[in-house]
């Protein structure tokens, strides 16, 4: 019954890719962005494929783990993003206002 059954393409791909922007979602945010789009974009068509025959493919379950892990690494990314972009705003109204306080005071 499962001789018949192949592997569903990009499933591996996706779950790795899943898993990479996760772990990536740190290096400012971009490399987890990219990983997740890819991963989700690749597994578009792995998807179709399995609605359309379910009980030809296996690693749906794979499947389904990497667009989810995709995701959750494309939220954390933005969310660090917009992170690192608050500290860089706060950091230069804090220089801007340290300037503007020596600046007075001279």
């Amino acid at each position: 019954m499962d001789q018949n059954k192949q592997q569903l393409p990009n499933a591996t791909a996706t779950l790795v890719l899943g898993i990479l922007s996760i772990v990536l979602c740190w290096i400012w945010g971009i490399i987890g962005i990219a990983c997740a789009i890819i991963a989700l974009v690749i597994s578009k068509k792995s998807v179709a494929l399995y609605n359309q025959a379910p009980d030809q493919y296996l690693g749906y379950g794979n499947l389904k783990a990497g667009r989810i892990m995709s995701i959750i690494g494309l939220i954390l990314s933005a969310l660090f993003i917009v992170y690192i972009i608050v500290i860089v705003a706060i950091l230069g109204t804090a220089a801007f206002s340290l300037g503007s306080l020596l600046q007075q005071g001279m």
